[in-house]
């Protein structure tokens, strides 16, 4: 059973990151049609950095993913203390109703954001991509954070209030720490939701500017280009070395 399990996760594994593997090596490859033997070169590295339409996209991607990171994170962090450790009318009503827009089809979602802005008069541009993508990334933040929560009860900052901690005090020194793994997972979902957000961006993005999941659609009806496997492969290595310094930071394996 033991070889059974370790040949099943290597599959599964495999299933995951093979084409991953894939279009990494590629991305060094000469040809580009993909062509074998594999010849080494960093061409497509160089075309890269002289693709200004690609370049501005992966940058206003990256923009956006942080802002609405930080903001979403900072918001949605509130909104779960708020729900974890007061009560209100209307309390049970609201947590329903976070869930909604992470099950609603996002084609829907971007739909009736682009009716709602423009009726508001806030119209498209990156400044309606960041809204977007903050409304859909609270709830994921709210969810994870309220998560580590319940972990512990209210116990330790009663501790403290009784010690003389005003309640700015009792966040900072007591609460914050405690759920400070579930506030650097939930901004790490913010900011993946955002950056790879390709509905929400295509609808509000005005004509001129993308983020990049809009502009490698409109790359691939063109016709592909390996250009995109550069910068395909330069953001896996980033993100993935963040997530696992993250992740070995905060132990999320274990020991």
């Amino acid at each position: 059973m033991r070889r059974l399990s370790h040949a099943y996760l290597g599959l599964v594994l495999a299933f995951l990151y093979l084409p991953i593997l894939v279009m990494v090596a590629m991305a060094f490859n000469r040809s580009a049609l993909y062509e074998l033997p594999f010849t080494f070169d960093l061409v497509w590295f160089r075309a890269l950095a002289d693709n200004q339409r690609l370049l501005a996209a992966s940058w206003n991607s990256v923009w956006i993913a942080a802002c609405n990171a930080v903001i979403a994170t900072f918001l949605g962090t509130l909104a779960a203390i708020a729900f974890a450790r007061y009560s209100f009318r209307g309390k049970q009503l609201m947590q329903l109703l976070l869930f909604p827009p992470i099950t609603i089809p996002w084609l829907i979602i971007g739909t009736s954001m682009l009716i709602f802005f423009f009726w508001t008069g806030i119209g498209r541009g990156l400044h309606a991509i960041l809204l977007g993508h903050v409304a859909l990334s609270l709830p994921y933040v709210i969810v994870v954070v309220g998560a580590r929560l319940q972990s512990f009860g209210p116990t330790l900052e009663e501790a403290a209030a009784t010690l003389g901690a005003t309640p700015v005090q009792t966040f900072l020194r007591v609460t914050l720490p405690m759920i400070a793994p579930g506030v650097v997972t939930a901004a790490l979902f913010a900011f993946a939701v955002s950056f790879d957000q390709f509905v929400i961006s295509y609808f509000l993005a005005p004509p001129g500017t993308s983020t990049l999941p809009v502009e490698i659609y409109t790359a691939i009806r063109k016709g592909f280009t390996p250009e995109i496997n550069a910068v395909s492969s330069i953001i896996i290595v980033i993100s993935m070395g963040l997530m696992l310094a993250v992740a070995r930071n905060y132990r999320f394996g274990g020991d």
